[in-house]
């Protein structure tokens, strides 16, 4: 698009290959490369996307253990999500399991020992009255899809905290690649009010706040202050509540649900699926429901 490329012409040189959103790697052609100031500064033969992802997927293949080839994958979004997304969207069998589920838990439980560079945003219970201000920090004026969480009910292995933050990115990840939604209207955001998982208030590589939990009043205030503030930072983002504890998230998706845009996926989503495979079932049998 015209946008990106005027993007890139005014970073220029070096800041366009640190810029993930807009680094192509060794794929530039000759005439890009003397446009954006990047000759001199890559290998000077033009490898083409379909090469670039043939070589990452040797590299991939090279490793044996699922969690290390999450690392890399995430690594190559870090650098080159126009060749992260290449990846993910000719290899989607091969490659979901290893950026979302099953693989995803375990680096959730490892987030902070395999932590290389943050990605979405973090919000902690410290930052009550002051969420508005943060959610301006965030370089995207137009983000359209916000999945937060606490982190108290990852998956199936249960309070996680800030480790949680696997889950946001993963199955942002995965609405790109899958439901074509741009990666910068997509917003990844937990919501850090603690954990009362001991083991990992007791690991000095834990990323969120060293407390337990914050319950009642002072949690419910603090949810409303940053919702709200999502809603009028970014005017009709859909926000997904994701991996909340039960109690909270029936709580939330009753409270919220005709106030602002948003679903719960682990109740409104699967309920929706499991609907939809009994609706198929009777359409294929010539069946009713209620039979």
């Amino acid at each position: 698009p015209l946008s990106l490329l005027l993007e890139m012409a005014s970073k220029g040189g070096v800041e366009v290959l640190r810029d993930p959103a807009v680094n192509r790697g060794d794929g530039y052609t000759v005439a890009e490369r003397k446009a954006f100031g990047l000759q001199g500064l890559l290998p000077p033969v033009q490898k083409t996307i379909n090469l670039q992802a043939r070589r990452f997927l040797r590299q991939l293949a090279a490793l044996k253990n699922p969690l290390h080839k999450h690392v890399l994958l995430m690594s190559l979004q870090d650098c080159n999500e126009t060749l992260f997304y290449k990846v993910i969207i000719d290899n989607i069998q091969e490659v979901m399991p290893l950026i979302y589920t099953p693989v995803v838990g375990e680096a959730c439980q490892k987030y902070g020992h395999i932590f290389q560079r943050p990605r979405g945003m973090y919000i902690s219970i410290r930052d009550r009255g002051n969420v508005a201000s943060i959610l301006q920090n965030w370089p995207e004026k137009d983000a359209a899809v916000c999945v937060v969480t606490d982190g108290e009910r990852i998956l199936g292995l249960g309070d996680l905290g800030t480790f949680g933050m696997g889950i946001p990115v993963g199955k942002l990840n995965l609405y790109a690649a899958c439901a074509g939604i741009h990666p910068r209207k997509c917003l990844p955001l937990l919501l850090d009010v603690g954990t009362n998982n001991k083991t990992l208030l007791q690991d000095p590589l834990y990323t969120g706040l060293p407390q337990p939990r914050v319950r009642g009043k002072e949690y419910d205030e603090f949810l409303d202050e940053v919702l709200l503030a999502l809603h009028a930072t970014f005017p009709g983002i859909l926000i997904q509540f994701e991996d909340f504890g039960n109690t909270t998230a029936f709580a939330l998706l009753e409270r919220y649900r005709n106030q602002i845009c948003t679903f719960n996926d682990d109740i409104q989503g699967t309920a929706s699926v499991a609907l939809a495979g009994l609706l198929g079932a009777v359409r294929a049998k010539g069946s009713r429901l209620r039979d």
